[in-house]
């Protein structure tokens, strides 16, 4: 690596001292498990970003959907149709329901799920869809939502990816029957690991409040076989306080985006992200569209001679992946296919300087500029 170069990372969680205060907060508290916190972030994640739908914090996104498609009926014998190009979770969360994940190409102007491929894939065992909210980017909820009154299939959102954007004025989380948000660090919020679920229904609330706590609400009456997967109140104190400072570092995620759109934007050899007007973007990744053969060779001189690290989401279509192969003969999904080689993801997130912005500027014009 150039060593005048101080590495800009592709992300960076922002943890600072009032998280730190309310985590000790707790910690002096002595209460340490699931209590006053968990509700209190539930509380406050419902009236935020969801509109007042019921709201249960969970361990892990992944466990989310888990439990989201269980308290929502899904399982053995039914088939649920999902992007391949997105992370694993979505489909292994299908298969751990008892489920199947049928793949289904996406568009190429959003990396999102194509509603009339979606219809193409529907068969008697069909139950539902779960389309990703992909880099912060909604799915065309009016189309899928449309889709699944057509062919009568419930949706199921993923929106790990997505706090806070909407499609139509309308806020992510409320379009289909559950909608699960990741708490990972290296999303726009963190409480470290966790993540929400939002319901259309307060009984599939209760549910997914059953299933994550061994079966029970009340201690020691076990309604149903149920799971661990619950939030601890350190996590969700952390949440509380990130939850607070989401919309000023949305505001600037998307500022970071306008500034590379008006500098990269007619840069040949890359294709900048586009946004529907019909959306708000928040821009989880700022993903481009190199040439396919060159796309290591730029991420490599990127990293080497200018202290920038890039992503890749993902490189292998979900179709592809071993573990889910058994699930995709014949499948074939040419976008997904041409999007895994082409991506790449610039640092976007609200710790960036300017100096950084103008950097990452300059080394992708220079190096993406070397290949034209």
């Amino acid at each position: 690596m150039n060593e005048q170069y101080e590495m800009i990372p592709s992300a960076k969680p922002l943890i600072g001292h009032e998280e730190r205060s309310a985590v000790d907060r707790v910690l002096a508290s002595g209460g340490l498990a699931q209590g006053p916190e968990v509700a209190a972030f539930e509380a406050e994640f419902s009236r935020q970003l969801v509109g007042g739908r019921p709201t249960v914090a969970v361990n892990s996104g992944t466990s989310g959907q888990h439990l989201g498609l269980l308290a929502s009926g899904v399982g053995p014998g039914d088939e649920i149709i999902v992007p391949s190009f997105t992370f694993a979770a979505v489909a292994n969360s299908v298969v751990l329901a008892g489920a199947t994940p049928v793949f289904v190409d996406i568009e190429p102007r959003y990396f999102t799920l194509n509603p009339a491929k979606v219809a193409q894939a529907v068969t008697e065992r069909t139950k539902g869809i779960m389309p990703v909210h992909l880099y912060g980017h909604p799915f065309k909820a009016d189309a899928m939502l449309s889709v699944a009154k057509e062919y009568e299939l419930t949706v199921y959102e993923d929106a790990a990816q997505a706090h806070g954007a909407t499609w139509q004025g309308e806020p992510v989380g409320t379009f289909g029957e559950f909608a699960m948000f990741s708490l990972y660090p290296t999303k726009n919020m963190t409480a470290i690991e966790g993540g929400m679920v939002a319901c259309r229904t307060e009984a599939i609330a209760r549910g997914v409040r059953l299933l994550r706590n061994q079966g029970m609400e009340t201690q020691y009456a076990n309604e149903i076989v149920g799971f661990n997967a619950r939030m601890s109140d350190v996590h969700a104190a952390v949440g509380r306080v990130q939850l607070g400072r989401l919309e000023a570092w949305t505001e600037t995620r998307q500022r970071n985006a306008a500034f590379y759109e008006r500098e990269l934007g007619s840069l040949a050899g890359l294709r900048t992200p586009q946004t529907s007007p019909l959306a708000t973007h928040v821009y989880h990744q700022y993903t481009v569209r190199v040439d396919g053969a060159e796309r290591d060779r730029i991420r490599e001189a990127l990293r080497e001679e200018w202290g920038i690290m890039t992503g890749v989401y993902y490189p292998t279509p979900c179709h592809r992946l071993p573990s889910l192969t058994r699930y995709a003969e014949g499948v074939h999904l040419p976008e997904t296919d041409l999007a895994a080689v082409e991506v790449m993801s610039l640092p976007v997130h609200p710790s960036l300087s300017e100096a950084d912005l103008e950097r990452i500027v300059r080394g992708v014009t220079s190096v993406v500029g070397a290949g034209a």
